[in-house]
């Protein structure tokens, strides 16, 4: 099970660097202390994470133990980056920059310093950390770290040029890096939710511990004229693995492409063999909705971060997969070649079904966009080629853990000495950023099988999968969709479709019995069609027998 708070401890990381005092006089006057320029560049940078990848891994101290215990969430809390200092802030002397960065401070749940460059002109300067950032409580504990203590991670705030949605940069961030390779972005609900990972090495394989390589250092492009992106270099490091990656991020606050857009280059270089390589994982948290309940585990009707695993294959299919809280560990994968997309949605939007402050209503979903990495080579020094996007779900009992992850698995073994280039587009939206013109699925309800005012058959589950849109809002009265089922063991009966009573065009459930022996999963597949036409998105669940 993977905490929220607890799993960004991580227990890496990263080499001491020289700190001096050299600053450039526009960044010193912005309140910034750097150290001495270094030449700079992404390909530089590949080779120095290739170069490390063929050295024994050696984690570099980390701060006093006791300090960091002490720097508690309570504690952490009270701990603000004072956005006077904010790096490209002043508007005088970067004139084309739009979105200050602020750093986040070490504490319990974030250990281990990284250290922050700014690249100008092909040189790179670390921002060097100096506790009179930071608004802090005179008596905190953070008050005894060294004054070379470093820093957690950073975090992009809103456009200082100001927009329509009059939001405060000073106030309001949209993308955040903190914790070993975590990083995670507001969607078009200005609501934070699920996370991204740089890698995932080794999740729920038996017998193996899984790995959380960590980034140890991050090169921020000071921008350039009339550029509305932001562009991050960071170096990743850990036992098994070494690489270097290269972020351009597009923030805009309204209109049709409103969220985040992300570009990611990567090049990974194995320490080590890999079970299981994780590509552009998604991580997230799935407790419960309105598929399967405890009886008053919880007073909210749904509680969730994302509610299923969206598929565009390669040959072109839609699959929706519903998210499942299963009682063990359970790992699915879904084999493909040149996969169009993938992603972890939240798709039920409806305030009523949260009832919750928090707004689960708002947190955006995350859609992975495979690019062409044709000129970087053939196998997979470069091509997403053949393998599996991977689900895997961990039981939880709150709402704290992240038990979700998904990633994409090449198909060829990770081996010891193995290297990988990837490229891909993270949409950072309330929903997939490529609507299929099929209807998709809204809702997977279970209940007993068997008939109402009958004797119920024990052992029979009733299914009822809701689908909305597409050419369901275009079928003649009269006609209904057939249901398409199939299941990889068990029966089906009582199988029909009919409109949801509810007057919204295109509604429609699907309802089938399903008798099943054993507790052993089940797979299904359903999707609806009226003669040889398809008309929905193809409905993947795993059920566990109950």
């Amino acid at each position: 099970m993977i905490s929220r708070r607890a799993l960004l401890s991580a227990a890496l990381a990263t080499a001491a660097l020289s700190r001096t005092g050299f600053a450039p006089p526009a960044l010193a006057q912005s309140g910034l202390r750097l150290g001495q320029p270094a030449a700079f560049s992404f390909d530089a940078l590949i080779e120095r994470a290739r170069s490390l990848a063929a050295q024994s891994y050696a984690p570099p101290p980390a701060q006093d133990s006791a300090i960091l215990d002490a720097l508690d969430y309570a504690a952490h809390g009270q701990i603000r980056f004072n956005t006077d200092a904010a790096l490209f802030a002043d508007p005088d002397r970067f004139p084309h920059s739009r979105f200050p960065i602020t750093f986040f401070h070490l504490g319990t749940f974030f250990r281990l310093p990284v250290h922050m460059f700014v690249v100008d002109g092909g040189e790179a300067r670390e921002v060097l950390y100096d506790p009179a950032y930071f608004d802090m409580p005179a008596d905190s504990p953070a008050r005894k770290l060294p004054p070379d203590a470093g820093f957690a991670g950073f975090r992009f705030q809103e456009s200082r040029l100001g927009d329509q949605n009059k939001l405060d940069w000073r106030k309001n961030d949209w993308v955040a890096f903190l914790g070993a390779s975590y990083f995670r972005a507001i969607g078009e609900s200005f609501q934070y939710g699920l996370s991204a990972r740089g890698v995932a090495l080794d999740v729920a394989v038996p017998g193996r511990a899984e790995e959380f390589p960590a980034f140890t250092q991050f090169y921020f492009d000071t921008p350039e004229a009339d550029s509305t992106a932001v562009t991050v270099h960071a170096l990743l490091e850990g036992p098994s693995i070494a690489g270097a990656f290269r972020f351009e991020m597009n923030r805009e606050a309204a209109g049709p492409q409103a969220g985040v857009l992300m570009n990611i280059d990567k090049a990974l270089f194995l320490r080590r063999d890999v079970a299981r390589l994780g590509i552009a994982p998604l991580t997230s948290m799935y407790w419960y909705s309105e598929t399967a309940k405890k009886t008053a585990v919880d007073w909210r009707p749904e509680i969730h971060d994302s509610d299923g695993l969206a598929l565009w294959t390669g040959a072109g299919e839609r699959i929706w997969r519903p998210l499942n809280n299963p009682a063990v560990t359970t790992a699915s994968a879904f084999a493909d070649e040149a996969p169009r997309g993938f992603g972890l949605l939240q798709r039920d939007r409806l305030f009523d079904h949260y009832q919750d402050g928090v707004h689960y209503e708002r947190r955006p979903s995350a859609w992975v966009e495979p690019l062409d990495n044709a000129e970087q080579g053939a196998s997979k020094q470069g091509s997403w080629g053949r393998g599996a996007v991977q689900l895997i779900e961990i039981p939880t009992d709150d709402e704290i853990h992240d038990n979700v992850v998904a990633f994409w698995v090449p198909e060829a073994p990770a081996r010891a000495g193995d290297s990988y280039r990837f490229r891909y587009r993270l949409h950072w939206r309330d929903s997939d950023p490529y609507p299929s013109p099929l209807a998709h699925v809204v809702a997977t309800r279970l209940g007993n099988g068997g008939q109402p005012g009958l004797p119920r058959p024990r052992g029979v589950r009733k299914f009822m999968v809701e689908f909305l849109g597409g050419p369901l809002a275009e079928l003649p009265f009269g006609v209904k969709p057939e249901a398409v089922l199939w299941a990889s063991r068990g029966a089906f009966s009582y199988v029909f479709t009919e409109a949801v009573p509810d007057d919204v065009p295109g509604h429609w459930r699907a309802q089938f019995d399903l008798t099943v022996e054993g507790t052993e999963p089940v797979e299904m597949r359903l999707f609806l069609r009226a003669g040889d036409r398809t008309l929905s998105e193809t409905w993947a669940f795993q059920y566990h027998p109950f």
